[in-house]
């Protein structure tokens, strides 16, 4: 993995050892979590393994090594390069994002400043995702997603960790760039938490097509109608979408023209019925595309697609 050494510099030195010597496979590893006083766990391939100080894989708690508060102070300081009040307007969101589009969670004692968070104080916890590209990993899906107007407004439905940020990035590089059956469209991305681009200071770490206009680190209502604005997509790209200004953002998009592509969270269509705010947008047949994921042995496995009506696809 061409970051791979990246990576471990972001960890305290004996953090770092610790991962060094596990030996790793980097293109496959999806989070590598810390908790003060706690074994650290690292998720691989899907499975959750803890480390030993040696960096063996370990199931039992008693043989994991255990991660000295100190150590995660020293990693904070690593990320934050000696300056965290740099950071503060991002950890106030509970995360920071670093360069090739990963990232960091943090929790620990929060600072409110009336009922907003001011910032974290007394970092515990430490949770590292990774962001994996997956080239043509949307080959098999682009064509269902093609109909007699052009593309069709498509809704991507995945329980957490099936792939559907990964999924979503690999049809929006598609649309964007185009191909001999399909000229490439402009496209519009609102990445509220950078993890379809992995922008770093504005520029996205991740393949996204040439066409590809990047809205980061924006709140996804507020995102959507700057980009209707101010850049004109063909396409508008959002992420797990769920509140109520999300819902009527994607509504004024729809009327301007745009075409969407959205993810939410769920295991089914009947699941998204089941949600008040998601509801009205099936019964009055608002996508005409959805993607159902799940959890499988690779990425973005597919579960079917359908079409506005309910009829399988795929």
């Amino acid at each position: 993995m061409k970051d791979r050494d990246d990576i471990l510099h972001i960890f305290s030195r004996r953090i770092r050892g610790v991962l060094e010597q596990a030996d790793l496979d980097f293109e496959e590893l999806q989070e590598i979590r810390l908790r003060a006083e706690k074994p650290l766990f690292v998720r691989l391939r899907g499975e959750e393994y803890l480390l030993s100080e040696q960096g063996d894989r370990e199931t039992d708690p008693e043989k994991a090594w255990k991660v000295p508060v100190r150590e995660i102070r020293e990693t904070m300081e690593f990320v934050g390069k000696y300056s965290l009040y740099a950071y503060e307007d991002e950890l106030r969101q509970g995360y920071l994002t670093l360069q090739g589009g990963h990232r960091l969670g943090v929790s620990g004692k929060v600072v409110l400043e009336g009922d907003k968070v001011k910032h974290i104080r007394y970092i515990s916890c430490l949770n590292l995702r990774l962001s994996h590209e997956v080239i043509g990993c949307g080959d098999s899906v682009l064509p269902f997603l093609w109909g007699g107007t052009g593309l069709c407004h498509t809704l991507i439905i995945s329980p957490p960790r099936c792939g559907k940020t990964t999924l979503l990035r690999d049809l929006i590089r598609q649309i964007s760039n185009g191909d001999l059956g399909h000229p490439g469209h402009t496209v519009g991305v609102v990445d509220e938490r950078s993890e379809i681009c992995g922008c770093y200071q504005g520029i996205p770490a991740n393949d996204v097509g040439i066409r590809t206009d990047v809205m980061d680190a924006c709140p996804k209502a507020e995102g959507m109608m700057m980009m209707v604005r101010s850049m004109s997509p063909q396409v508008l790209a959002v992420d797990e979408i769920g509140g109520e200004t999300d819902i009527r953002a994607l509504e004024t998009a729809l009327f301007c023209g745009c075409r969407l592509l959205v993810t939410v969270h769920g295991s089914s269509l009947e699941d998204i019925r089941s949600k008040p705010l998601l509801r009205r947008l099936v019964e009055e047949q608002m996508f005409e595309r959805y993607v159902i994921l799940y959890n499988g042995s690779r990425t973005g496995m597919i579960r079917q697609i359908l079409d506005e009506g309910g009829k399988i696809l795929c």
